[in-house]
């Protein structure tokens, strides 16, 4: 889960004054009283790989691990390491299927606030990622990142069967099952399978009996868009 930089520092002093099995912990209002008044000491603990400060030893030390590489904090279900015990405890989660941040305007839930923020772009349209060639905005930064391919004409995922590049893995994985014959989409109503899960939704119209596209002229609908580009040929 992204944090930012206030946030990061807060959970890295928490760790700082997680207590050991067997140890008196600290409530919770006067953990977050020393901190806030460590806040307001002169930073003097100062990285040397990158020049970021901080108030204590402790949580410069703890810094220093994203440049070591050192993950001391490991989950006992499935073994993966972390360099902060906030990131643990948020990973945690996975196994637990806690997800306590809830969206208002659906109900879905999620694991981080940083997700939640995300998701609510889909109800107020927010496009903060903009294309500085051609303005065009997106809702997530990934989808900025896809995007700028297509200016900078890179393609760096190539299929070994034929050669063919694409600009991201998932189109290339997509393209691969027409060598392989790979069909994992499967119809719950009759059991045939697709490769594209676009192609399986529009297959599962014919049982569902949605029509969704009509000609004007005579009113007739089809489910299919090439069957109305067929019929307005006819008419």
């Amino acid at each position: 889960m992204e944090v930012n930089e206030e946030s990061e520092e807060l959970s890295e002093e928490e760790e700082e004054h997680h207590v050991k099995p067997g140890g008196k912990p600290l409530s919770r209002s006067k953990t977050k009283n020393k901190i806030l008044k460590k806040r307001q000491d002169k930073k003097s603990f100062t990285c040397t790989q990158c020049g970021k400060s901080y108030t204590t030893k402790q949580g410069l030390e703890i810094h220093v691990r994203v440049h070591t590489g050192e993950k001391p904090f490991t989950c006992h279900q499935c073994g993966k390491s972390f360099s902060r015990l906030a990131s643990l405890n948020a990973h945690m989660m996975i196994h637990t299927g806690e997800k306590p941040f809830t969206c208002d305007q659906c109900g879905k839930t999620f694991i981080g606030s940083s997700n939640l923020k995300t998701h609510l772009r889909v109800h107020t349209k927010e496009k903060p990622h903009s294309c500085s060639v051609c303005g065009k905005s997106f809702s997530h930064l990934q989808n900025l990142h896809r995007h700028e391919k297509i200016h900078t004409g890179v393609r760096e995922y190539m299929c070994f069967e034929c050669e063919k590049t694409f600009t991201t893995g998932i189109n290339l994985k997509r393209h691969q099952r027409i060598h392989t014959g790979e069909k994992p989409y499967k119809c719950s109503h009759c059991d045939k399978r697709f490769n594209q899960s676009s192609i399986l939704k529009t297959h599962e119209r014919i049982h569902s009996e949605e029509k969704p596209h009509t000609f004007d002229q005579c009113g007739t609908s089809f489910s299919i868009n090439s069957q109305l580009k067929t019929h307005m040929k006819i008419c």
